[in-house]
């Protein structure tokens, strides 16, 4: 293999070691904005739940059907 094709071949490798440490910086980011995210969810979810639990009518204290 020739030097100019070695160095070609080195090259490109040490593009595509770039370009995958800057796509695993882009996942690690996501990951964290997805995390984030799922967090702001539950508690949303939460907060709902305890306000229709605070909305509901007890039982027994419904008013009756109107007819």
């Amino acid at each position: 293999m020739s030097d100019a094709r070695i160095t070609e071949l080195e090259t490109k490798l040490i593009f595509a070691e770039d370009l995958i440490e800057t796509l695993n910086q882009t996942v690690i980011r996501q990951q964290a904005q997805l995390d984030q995210i799922q967090q702001q969810l539950r508690l949303l979810h939460r907060q709902l739940q305890d306000a229709l639990a605070r909305e509901a009518p007890a039982p027994g204290n419904e008013p009756p059907p109107h007819y």
